[in-house]
């Protein structure tokens, strides 16, 4: 093992990507039940209005467990990654060049779901 391994700096660095993504994760899932509870408070909003026939909640409960279900993929796969770099770490196998991709699949994900809702909330007038 070479000094920079040793230093515990790149360890608590490792920590503090991981809390990010959990962070990140447990956004994501909070953010899902307020998706998939607003078609409910809509439809409560129409029942007290009385003035439309009660439609269900369409899609928005299936954003939100989309959401949810998300948060639940990242969450796992940030202590999966994380437990391999702390390995790669500890063996001294890691390579600084190599770039991990998770961050932009979760934004592209997070990107198609913001389209998509828009167009959604758009047509759904």
């Amino acid at each position: 093992m070479s000094q920079q391994d040793q230093d515990p700096r790149v360890y608590l660095a490792a920590e503090r990507t991981l809390l990010a993504w959990i962070r990140t994760g447990l956004a994501m899932m909070g953010f899902g039940f307020v998706v998939a509870r607003f078609g409910l408070f809509l439809r409560e909003i129409q029942a007290a209005e009385r003035t439309a026939a009660l439609q269900p909640p369409r899609l928005s409960l299936w954003f939100g467990v989309a959401l949810v279900a998300m948060g639940v993929v990242v969450t796992a796969v940030a202590a999966i990654q994380h437990r391999r770099l702390v390995g790669r770490l500890q063996q001294g196998t890691w390579n600084p060049h190599q770039v991990s991709r998770a961050g932009e699949w979760v934004a592209a994900a997070l990107a198609v779901v913001g389209v998509v809702m828009g167009v959604y909330l758009l047509v759904a007038r």
